[in-house]
């Protein structure tokens, strides 16, 4: 290899110019090609990049796992946890679980809710219970294997539940913060650091970040062996993931655009955008929600008579505690196309499962129902093929025409229409005020 020859990189589905830039520790003016780069939206896959050398000491760029198995795509949507655990018959087989929210459950059913809340795939989770604790086909060794079945040692995660929740926040940190360029170094449970190769898919990125946070050293060399570590016993299991990639990747595919959206809300009703970019369902990982609270005179978790409204027609394939999930492509699967994910909508008079609903129908109205909530709110997100869409990025919010920008940081940044710019505040200052009109489109 010539000394300081230039890298020669192909691009990968759901790579941007900035992005790019990040990874390999460059500006993006001194990124070449033979082919246009847009600016700021989806290069291409496959495009030729020139990119200048500024990166020694990396991790591996050996890809150990596909996008299309990190999140729940549409390769897993004929897939039945509870099916298959019930056929490995392992230690999972017999648990049950108790939630307020949820009553008594298996752990099947456990695991099948934090898949797709998350939009993690179930066939990950297996595979991650497995290599921790055998707990998919046989039985755990040692009481700490029955407490942390997915080997977070906390007293705070000693259940199904949350070591699951535990583990998928490592994973989307890993896969989205990589994918939005937040991410470019791990750093081990020792307190040692390396830097991300920059060539990396963001499958095989949430890999290495999820197990630096458990392993140091050879332990998380040896758990990331292609031949003899998790990536082999996920193959063992559920066979060749990048066989699966091939009939459903890229996720993000060429010329994808976002549906017409309108503002979540019924008209001439004053609401303030009370949260910019940040996380889509659990604190961290994907900044692809934002959320809007409706004027009222008093703060806090109140009763409102506001009503969310349908930023998009759809069909309602999925309710719970707050929750209304709408398919924008009335296919049933949220695994699919594009998806809207509205948070925190109050029981009374919220929307049945199996409705359609037509852009501007009223869904709901907005709570604190369904998490952590200070106050009386709606948070709204986007799926596409099963992945987060940031708020900020290629594909950036678009409710009719008000974009949305990330701030400094989450919960932080604005939306902006002809000239008009609303600031994201948690105490819904007039500089937060948004509303639309009749006149505005359905």
């Amino acid at each position: 290899m010539i000394k300081n020859a230039p890298i020669l990189y192909y691009t990968q589905a759901a790579d941007t110019l900035p992005v790019v830039a990040v990874r390999f520790g460059v500006s993006p003016s001194e990124i070449s090609s033979s082919e246009p780069i847009p600016e700021t939206g989806f290069i291409y896959p496959g495009t030729l990049l020139i990119i200048p050398p500024r990166l020694s000491n990396t991790t591996s760029s050996q890809k150990l796992m596909s996008d299309s198995e990190i999140v729940y795509s549409p390769s897993a949507v004929d897939f039945d946890a509870s099916t298959f655990v019930n056929q490995a018959g392992g230690y999972l087989k017999d648990q049950m679980e108790w939630h307020k929210s949820t009553g008594m459950k298996t752990g099947a059913e456990v695991l099948q809710r934090v898949a797709i809340e998350n939009s993690i795939n179930p066939r990950l989770l297996l595979s991650l219970l497995e290599w921790h604790s055998q707990w998919v086909y046989g039985r755990p060794d040692n009481p700490d294997q029955i407490k942390y079945p997915l080997g977070h040692i906390d007293p705070l995660y000693n259940q199904l539940y949350t070591q699951l929740v535990w583990t998928v926040n490592q994973l989307s940190n890993g896969y989205y913060a990589y994918r939005e360029g937040r991410l470019t170094e791990i750093q081990f449970s020792d307190g040692v650091s390396i830097r991300l190769a920059p060539d990396l898919n963001a499958g095989t990125a949430a890999l290495q970040y999820y197990f630096a946070q458990l392993y140091s050293g050879q332990e998380w060399v040896d758990a990331l062996n292609i031949e003899t570590g998790f990536p082999a016993l996920h193959a063992r299991m559920f066979g060749n993931p990048w066989e699966r990639a091939q009939t459903v990747e890229p996720l993000f595919p060429p010329g994808v655009v976002q549906p017409p959206l309108t503002l979540p809300f019924a008209p001439n009703w004053v609401w303030s955008l009370t949260g910019g970019p940040h996380g889509a369902w659990e604190h961290d990982g994907a900044f692809a929600a934002l959320d809007f609270a409706a004027g009222a005179n008093t703060p806090g978790c109140v009763d409102s008579m506001a009503w969310v409204a349908a930023a998009a027609s759809g069909l309602v394939v999925r309710t719970g505690p707050g929750l209304v999930v709408v398919d924008l492509d009335g296919d049933g699967k949220e695994q699919t196309g594009w998806v809207l994910v509205y948070l925190h909508v109050a029981t009374k008079d919220r929307v049945p499962i199996g409705s359609w609903v037509a852009t501007g129908d009223y869904l709901g109205h907005p709570s604190c129902e369904g998490g952590v909530a200070t106050g009386t709110h709606l948070h709204l997100a986007r799926k596409f093929n099963g992945e987060w869409v940031p708020a900020d990025g290629p594909l950036p919010f678009n409710l009719e025409g008000w974009i949305a920008h990330a701030g400094e940081a989450a919960y932080k940044g604005t939306l902006t229409r002809d000239g008009k710019t609303v600031v994201a505040s948690t105490v819904s200052n007039a500089a937060s005020f948004i509303s639309r009109s009749v006149e505005e489109p359905q």
